[in-house]
């Protein structure tokens, strides 16, 4: 009987089938980051994000169901159970280690300041002292700024969304803002409203509080569903459909 028993727990895991029974999918998911995630005019949820998510459930055969959370209350929300896992441009990083669990990695997208073109402001402590720097609340930028500038002498402004730094950064009550570079350039450099404003030279870097790429967030302990989601992407990277997404939406390799 212990064979037979046995036996059938090898095949079950060797096939890769998952004991939970995952016909639907909660992410949380914060829609003011594209090109990630971000709502088109009729009100759809749109982007990267979005469109990986979508593949992911597609591959699982489950339904995804987009719960939409500002971002500076996306992880206690996920682990109050109100959705299963966070989708939403999440850097893995040793703070949030902590609290959270991760899949594998999404990808990579790097943070760098943006400043008024002739403005000669650089991502560094001495450039900025004494200038005023909007950041959204919640993120790995404002962790970051928090710990290694403000001490040192620059102004840190949170805001609940980047969007609103945006609006104060073009009103002239911002110096300058520390974000995703794939989601400032796309989102708003690229735009007719940041055509004043470029990227300093310099790239901020600190893998201990910016992290080590993007992925998904998951409450700890929750294996089955981080098994199954890394299956499947996995399953989206070999068979073609994670890089045609990725050319959908960046000239660039967002991967590595």
């Amino acid at each position: 009987m212990k064979k037979i028993v046995l036996a059938t727990i090898f095949v079950v895991v060797s096939s890769g089938a998952m004991a939970k029974d995952l016909t639907e999918i909660k992410f949380g998911v914060d829609p003011t980051y594209a090109p990630f995630e971000s709502k088109a005019p009729d009100g759809t949820l749109i982007g990267f994000d979005i469109d990986l998510g979508n593949a992911i459930c597609a591959q699982l055969k489950a339904k995804c169901v987009w719960v939409e959370t500002s971002f500076d209350s996306i992880i206690p929300a996920l682990r109050a159970k109100k959705f299963e896992g966070i989708m939403s441009a999440l850097s893995i990083n040793e703070k949030r280690k902590e609290q959270i669990d991760f899949s594998d990695r999404l990808y990579n997208s790097p943070t760098k300041l943006i400043v008024k073109k002739g403005s000669n402001l650089d991502a560094t402590v001495e450039s900025l002292k004494g200038k005023r720097v909007g950041v959204a609340q919640g993120t790995t930028q404002e962790a970051y700024m928090k710990s290694m500038w403000a001490p040192k002498g620059v102004s840190i402004k949170s805001y609940q969304t980047q969007d609103l730094v945006y609006q104060d950064l073009i009103s002239g009550r911002l110096d300058a803002t520390l974000t995703d570079a794939a989601v400032a350039d796309i989102g708003f450099i690229q735009t007719s409203r940041g055509a004043d404003y470029t990227f300093s030279k310099t790239e901020v870097k600190d893998e201990k509080i910016l992290g080590e790429g993007i992925a998904i967030g998951l409450r700890k302990g929750d294996e089955e569903l981080k098994t199954a989601l890394n299956q499947a992407l996995k399953a989206l990277h070999e068979n073609g459909t994670y890089k045609q997404l990725a050319d959908k939406h960046f000239t660039f390799d967002i991967y590595n």
